[in-house]
């Protein structure tokens, strides 16, 4: 017979049970509360130093404004030119500050093209204001000069510093096969309009050649703005999930041997020989690098967003006086041969923007990032800057030269052979610090050719307009 306290027993378990329950539940609650993220609160003090502290290179900010005011003073025009280089650095930096905070919340595909639109917004104002003058050859080496900069020079960089503590790094094979195919599409719509020119000048007049040239030249333009319109719905809409999947992290270099290391190593070499002498039940735990913390953004969107165009601005203003003042050093009145200068020196200064945010994602292993902002500054460079301007030009009736796709057979072969080597790198979905190696040295290759080119009869009628 069960006593009467044996009875209580589960009565009183079960009260306390119940009581248990509003107390877990309780705790359940406060665990609940205390899990969720609290949202982050921007205040103008903390977003003003988030802006100005983000890299020390903000420094040289205070260059914007005096070169801003030396451009309409007496300065020499050599004077002006290096103040509005030194300004352009800084103002680069917000610009990759401010695409990394949008790419927190967008993520790294939608944060590559907005930075690629941004950064080309410079060229694509510089070639509307040089082809309303009549510089048409200045807009075309401009233009090709800016895609041989983001396909080799910061892309190489964003491989060759990223690849440096790191076996290899990783990104999207698809969206990098993509991006090959639009390559090749962008190079063969320069190429044919090229050898079209070339057949046609044996066949027929002046006259007629450069008005058939120039007729496909249109219609191609039309075309690649369709092929760039149905990418951007590729990307951002049917295939979004695709270009948002995240790549697999590189694993770093593994440092040297120490003192410590040492020790470890024979101690897991008594542990192996104990396994191998039977020792079932000793278990080899993995060595496991700890989790990088995800980044929260320091700016508002709002904010970012502002950065953004404001930084734009800025570049835009301080390469537009940069151009202007750059006459006393090239020939024939300077020392730096004129095709060098467009090819090279100012799709160096126009791309500051992107070669800034590719180098600096590459380095925290944000290759997708990295890769969106170096080819998709190009592909968008190839398949709406240079189109636009062609239509442009159609537009505002831009006569002799006409603006069109037939550019020079120098700069056609040298984008052919950028865009070859490019696609070979790319196709795996994984890059080293060789291969940014690779990249670099043809970019230099190209930077000598470009020094020792001899120049055109077209060129040397128009050098005092650069």
């Amino acid at each position: 017979m069960p006593t009467r306290s044996e009875e209580e027993g589960p009565r009183k378990r079960k009260s306390r049970g119940i009581l248990g329950k509003f107390h877990r539940t309780g705790r359940l609650d406060d665990e609940t509360e205390s899990s969720k993220p609290l949202k982050q609160k921007y205040t103008f003090v903390g977003q003003l130093k988030a802006t100005i502290f983000c890299s020390p290179i903000n420094v040289l900010l205070v260059m914007v404004p005096v070169g801003i005011g030396v451009h309409f003073s007496n300065v020499s025009s050599i004077g002006v030119f290096v103040i509005n280089f030194v300004a352009i650095i800084p103002l680069a930096a917000l610009l990759s500050y401010a695409t990394e905070e949008l790419a927190l919340r967008t993520g790294e595909t939608f944060g590559g093209l907005l930075n690629a639109t941004f950064g080309n917004a410079v060229e694509l104002i510089v070639s509307i204001l040089a082809l309303t003058q009549g510089k048409v050859d200045i807009v075309q080496e401009s233009l090709i000069g800016s895609i041989l900069s983001n396909l080799l020079l910061v892309m190489g960089m964003s491989f060759f510093l990223g690849g440096l503590n790191r076996i290899e790094q990783h990104f999207n094979v698809t969206v990098a096969q993509t991006a090959s195919s639009l390559l090749a599409l962008a190079i063969g719509s320069l190429i044919i309009p090229a050898a079209f020119e070339s057949y046609a000048a044996k066949n027929g007049t002046d006259a007629v050649q450069e008005l058939n040239v120039t007729k496909l030249s249109q219609g191609t333009a039309v075309l690649l703005l369709l092929v760039y319109a149905a990418y951007l719905i590729f990307q951002l809409r049917t295939h979004i999930e695709m270009y948002n999947a995240p790549s697999r992290k590189g694993d770093k270099r593994k440092p040297k041997p120490g003192a410590g290391d040492v020790t470890r190593g024979f101690a897991q070499i008594g542990a192996d020989i104990s396994v191998g002498m039977g020792g079932a039940n000793t278990q080899e735990t993995p060595m496991r690098e700890p989790e990088e913390e995800k980044e929260q953004p320091q700016l508002h969107l709002i904010t970012a967003l502002l950065t953004l165009g404001i930084s734009t601005a800025f570049v835009g203003i301080c390469a537009e006086f940069m151009t202007d003042a750059i006459d006393p050093i090239t020939k024939p009145c300077g020392p730096l041969p004129r095709t060098f200068v467009g090819l090279i020196l100012l799709p160096i200064v126009g791309n500051a923007a992107e070669h800034a945010t590719a180098v600096t994602v590459a380095i925290k292993d944000k290759m997708d990032l990295a890769i969106g902002v170096a080819v998709g500054s190009s592909m968008q460079i190839a398949l709406l800057v240079i189109p636009f301007v062609v239509i442009l030009g159609w537009i505002i009736g831009t006569h002799d030269p006409d603006m069109n796709l037939a550019f020079d057979a120098f700069q056609v072969i040298m984008l052919f052979v950028s865009v070859l080597l490019v696609n070979y790198l790319i196709q795996d979905g994984k890059s080293h610090w060789l291969e940014g190696v690779l990249l670099l040295v043809l970019y230099v290759i190209i930077a000598v050719a470009a020094w020792y080119v001899p120049v055109t009869t077209r060129e040397a009628q128009n050098a005092h307009l650069l």
